[in-house]
């Protein structure tokens, strides 16, 4: 009986050790696909930079850059009240690609109405509405993380688009 107990032992101790070497193995595999994916990440990033740099340069723009990488320029000064949580703010845009495909336009969609502070639309035009008075026109530059990030809208935007706005602040409601 006691060389069966001791048998048993034996057997659980190899299983055990077995496991413990796929768990290793597994965490291996693990840390090495995070490294790759961050890799990808920073590589997507810088990529994406450059694009924004690039097109800025091409266009002789001199514009703001926000902590979150939001670029802007408040090209005619409005003298309007500013912008303000809580209020509906109603534009006038033109939205493109990075390439100078428009997409979305208010002469072709209407107006955009928001109420700021909401969430209800792109991040990156949420940002900017704060820098703005009625009257005011300003050009933004919205990475994909300020705009509809790696899906796109399903419709006209792609997946890990960098959006080019357009927008005159019409009226603060």
């Amino acid at each position: 009986m006691l060389n069966k107990i001791a048998y048993l032992v034996i057997i659980l101790i190899i299983l055990t050790a077995c496991d413990s070497k796929n768990n290793t193995e597994r965490e291996n595999q693990n840390a090495s696909s995070a490294k790759a994916l961050e890799k990808a990440n920073k590589y997507l990033i810088r990529t994406e930079y450059e694009d924004i740099e690039n097109y800025m340069r091409r266009h002789d723009l001199k514009m703001e850059e926000t902590g979150t990488g939001l670029r802007y320029l408040i090209y005619k000064k409005g003298d309007g009240k500013k912008a303000e949580k809580g209020k509906i703010a109603v534009l006038d845009y033109t939205l493109s690609l990075i390439t100078g495909d428009v997409i979305y336009s208010s002469v072709t969609d209407g107006q955009k109405v928001f109420k700021i502070g909401q969430g209800n639309v792109e991040s990156g035009l949420e940002e900017a509405i704060h820098f703005m008075h009625v009257g005011d026109e300003a050009k933004l530059i919205l990475p994909a993380h300020l705009g509809y990030g790696l899906l796109g809208d399903n419709n006209k935007i792609p997946p890990r688009s960098i959006l080019v706005y357009n927008i005159g602040l019409i009226e603060i409601k």
